[in-house]
């Protein structure tokens, strides 16, 4: 198989050479959760050169029903580890790597990324994880959900420390609202990677209301 049958729908969509550009571009995922698991799929086979996908946390059956990269025969396995040999079995050029740890560890280890991926579930993470792109002049994508809403802000020069940073943990979340909104982010990512354009600081808030619309609202989150 060659990468032009592999990405065929793809390079109809932008063509070769943008195509064969993504794989040159890393990428770093924080987390390999419900939306870690949804971005490793969307992203995993879509060209990219390669993926770091960072959790130090194992599957457990109450995960399986929104993190889709898992099954059954998972539980017990690093939540990272069992990601990366989803995205290899999938994908033949890609090259993906786990780092089985938190991201404290992580961010000591001085890897540069292209982008970074926010897939955990705490703000004080987001909040380090914006410190560290930050400093290294990369820019990430944050994503949260919970119930049936969900929020996504591509964070270039804007400061997400506007957040009120508290541990809050989700009273519940659906299994599709979840999909959906990593679906969001991936594809935020990849048009980002691919050189197609983004609108960045804005953040998407989607929820649906009383009449069970689902609406999108955006806001300008403030500069650095």
């Amino acid at each position: 198989m060659t990468q032009e049958e592999y990405f065929n729908r793809q390079i109809q969509l932008w063509g070769s050479s943008v195509q064969q550009s993504l794989q040159k571009k890393k990428i770093a995922i924080i987390g390999s959760g419900g939306l870690g698991s949804t971005l490793a799929q969307a992203l995993g086979t879509s060209g990219i050169g390669e993926i770091h996908m960072v959790d130090f946390d194992i599957v457990s059956s109450h995960n399986i029903h929104r993190q889709i990269a898992f099954t059954l025969e998972d539980e017990g396995k690093s939540k990272a580890k069992a990601v990366c040999a989803l995205i290899e079995s999938k994908n033949p050029f890609v090259k993906a790597i786990a780092f089985d740890m938190d991201f404290d560890a992580f961010k000591q280890m001085g890897n540069t990324y292209d982008l970074i991926l926010d897939a955990t579930d705490n703000l004080p993470v987001r909040g380090e994880i914006d410190k560290y792109a930050k400093e290294k002049n990369t820019p990430w994508i944050y994503a949260s959900v919970e119930e049936f809403n969900g929020q996504v802000c591509f964070f270039d020069t804007a400061n997400f420390q506007v957040f009120n940073i508290s541990d809050h943990k989700p009273g519940g979340i659906t299994a599709p609202i979840v999909m959906h909104v990593g679906s969001l982010q991936a594809n935020l990512a990849l048009r980002y990677l691919a050189g197609l354009a983004v609108l960045k600081d804005k953040l998407y808030y989607l929820y649906f209301n009383d009449e069970g619309e689902l609406m999108t609202q955006k806001f300008g989150m403030p500069k650095v």
